[in-house]
């Protein structure tokens, strides 16, 4: 005979009934790895965009911006430093409680630095989009591109996921 989740749910030290027989501190440590692996894929790519952005100041072509276009520019630049120092945060927490058994606070840290560095490089890379169509096509291009792009992804990143969270507690 197979016991319910429940049933298991309720062995000593499991403080979830959410059908995983583990303790608090095996969920901590499978969440840490989660967000391990989340923040590993959200550095690869803010690291690919802050590259790309460093790069631009020292092409020829920079010196053709216009001021409104240099002041767009540095406000990237901005935001994918401050999307790196977000995404890093909860490693750099962690390094600092290493061994004192603070990893459900580092977990939840990391869970909400996730949160605020996914809305940042949001930001970013819709800005960077809307960036390149103003400064091949122009401002025109750059609204709609920028607007599209926003809507896309407030869909994909946004909407989606609330709708199947609302569908799976249902």
């Amino acid at each position: 005979m197979t016991e319910t989740p429940m049933l298991r749910d309720r062995a000593p030290g499991d403080d979830r009934a959410d059908g995983r027989d583990e303790t608090p501190n095996e969920r901590a440590d499978r969440n840490w790895t989660e967000v391990l692996q989340e923040l590993r894929v959200l550095q690869t790519g803010t690291q690919i965009l802050t590259g790309f952005l460093l790069a631009l100041a020292f092409q020829p072509a920079f010196a053709d911006l216009d001021q409104g276009q240099r002041v767009f520019y540095l406000v990237l630049v901005v935001l994918a430093t401050l999307s790196a120092v977000i995404a890093l945060a909860p490693v750099a927490l962690h390094r600092m409680v290493f061994g004192r058994r603070e990893k459900r606070t580092v977990v939840r840290y990391g869970h909400i630095a996730l949160i605020t560095a996914l809305v940042t490089v949001s930001v970013l890379l819709v800005g960077v989009v809307a960036f390149v169509f103003d400064v091949v096509l122009g401002a025109a291009a750059s609204w709609t591109i920028g607007i599209a792009a926003a809507v896309v992804l407030i869909t994909l990143w946004g909407i989606v996921p609330v709708i199947l969270r609302v569908r799976g507690r249902s």
